[in-house]
């Protein structure tokens, strides 16, 4: 049996059909590097537990060997308690501050031509010219 891993990646879809990278891809760089952490943070406390418990089991008595399990035994689980105290802290903050969405990374398009992007991407093939945005409205078209 093939073990074939699975990467789980937002889809970059910030440059739509105009093919240019805009500042809201780092949303997604972001968001996949945070989940990547998280996902190891989780895998190397499991494996200091289970190297722990191995070496509770062959420690055979020595009071040197049992020590270096305690300690690593130890600090497995301040790992675990740092990292659920920084996921409440972050929780913690956001119910002080109001905004919910504190552990979710985003980046928000002020600026409105930006927004409406896909008007832009289907005016162009239609326009004589390059189609030009109203910042006011960010409404696109086609120029005389």
């Amino acid at each position: 049996m093939h073990m074939v891993p699975v990467v789980f990646a937002a889809q970059l879809d910030t440059y739509k059909d105009t093919g240019v990278v805009t500042i809201q891809a780092l949303q997604t760089l972001f968001a996949n590097v945070i989940s990547i952490i998280v996902a190891l943070a989780g895998v190397a406390l499991f494996v200091m537990f289970i190297v722990a418990g191995f070496s509770f089991m062959f420690s055979g008595g020595d009071p040197k060997k049992l020590e270096q399990a305690k300690g690593t035994l130890t600090n497995a689980i301040v790992g675990l308690v740092v990292i659920v105290a920084a996921y409440l802290i972050l929780r913690l903050v956001g119910v002080i501050s109001g905004y919910t969405d504190i552990t979710k990374f985003s980046v928000s398009i002020t600026d409105k031509c930006a927004a409406s992007r896909n008007s832009y991407s289907s005016l162009i093939t239609s326009c004589l010219n390059v189609p030009t945005c109203d910042a006011n409205t960010g409404v696109w078209s086609c120029p005389p």
